[in-house]
């Protein structure tokens, strides 16, 4: 009886040593993730983007330069398309940049520290650090993280699983998911190398109005001839995309349409939509328009990273670009929250 005593002793204390060891372990290693990611003075990174949410998936190539302290550049490009977007935080603001609208707005803000963003490791790195019910489980080649996120679409989107390598200790992926873990979202890391900064310079967005931004060179005469008949081709192809222009409405349970309404103005048609109830709030869409020069515009609020797109967001509005359309919600009744809800929910459908 008591050999049995005894052994049943030395297999809880047994017990409680591994637990001990596992949590010390979880503490271990994400001390070193977030020391690698947090402090590295600057780098480089290559990855894909997949989002499943809204319709039929879109894939996106990401590239992103972080210099410490505050210099970022991440161009997002849609596969297949001729569709990029551009956001740079340098020491005059944060501007967004479509090359393809020859559209530049500038923004007085902080971002990135409001919105993490799942393609930049030391907002994850922040992810890991500020979630107290972080889980870690072990795998043979891998540690995968179980956080919340902490991004502009974090109630519609609140969990996240973070793959990280044993041997490098840099993230493999990321998956975004719903409030039912249904994934929605997929980074996928192709390459990162750590280390590496670049000058002010390589930062400045003067560079995007006289450059072509294709070659990543200054542009010869020859060549910006060749990019003017290419702009006329574009406007002209454009024109016929806004002829098709479709209304976009919200999916959303607790959105009532109350009002439509179609506008004509020098020739373009304008969509409003009143949506009434405690949470009202008015959309406002029409063709987008190409700018003959890439000039930056001031633009209030933040940027916003809709997943598909970059938009600015202020507390009582939320405005974008997507498939050729303009869009801009008002409310004082939402939420910054609810207003991402509303954008990221736009879809042509009909609510009639």
């Amino acid at each position: 009886m008591g050999n049995r005593i005894v052994k049943w002793l030395v297999l809880l204390c047994t017990i409680l040593l591994l637990s001990a060891c596992g949590a010390a372990s979880q503490e271990k290693v994400l001390k070193k993730v977030n020391g690698k990611w947090a402090e590295t003075n600057g780098y480089e990174l290559n990855a894909s983007m997949e989002i499943k949410s809204g319709g039929e998936p879109r894939n996106y190539d990401v590239t992103v330069w972080h210099t410490k302290p505050d210099f970022y550049r991440v161009e997002v490009v849609e596969s297949g398309k001729d569709v990029s977007q551009m956001i740079v935080r340098n020491a005059d603001g944060v501007f967004v940049v479509t090359p393809t609208l020859n559209k530049m707005y500038k923004f007085q803000s902080d971002w990135p520290k409001k919105n993490s963003q799942a393609y930049l490791i030391g907002a994850l790195a922040e992810d890991l650090a500020e979630d107290k019910n972080l889980v870690m489980k072990e795998e043979e080649k891998a540690y995968i993280f179980e956080a919340a996120t902490r991004n502009s679409y974090k109630n519609s989107m609140p969990h996240q699983v973070i793959t990280v390598d044993k041997k490098t200790l840099l993230p493999t992926s990321v998956a975004i998911m719903n409030d039912v873990k249904e994934e929605q979202i997929r980074i996928t890391f192709k390459k990162i190398k750590l280390g590496v900064q670049h000058a002010a310079k390589e930062y400045a967005v003067e560079q995007f109005t006289d450059k072509d931004s294709t070659k990543g060179e200054q542009a010869t005469p020859a060549d910006k001839e060749g990019q003017e008949e290419k702009d006329d081709k574009e406007a002209v192809g454009a024109e016929v995309e806004y002829q098709e222009f479709q209304t976009h409405y919200p999916v959303l349970n607790w959105a009532q349409l109350a009002n439509e309404k179609v506008v004509q103005e020098n020739g373009m048609e304008r969509v409003i939509l009143t949506f009434d109830g405690e949470k009202a709030f008015t959309v406002m869409q029409q063709p987008v328009t190409k700018e003959n020069s890439m000039l930056p515009v001031s633009s209030p609020g933040d940027p916003v990273d809709l997943g598909y797109t970059i938009g600015a967001i202020t507390d009582t509005s939320i405005s974008w670009e997507k498939d050729g359309v303009e869009f801009f919600v008002a409310s004082s009744k939402l939420t910054r929250e609810e207003m991402i809800e509303v954008a990221t929910s736009m879809t042509i459908s009909s609510m009639k």
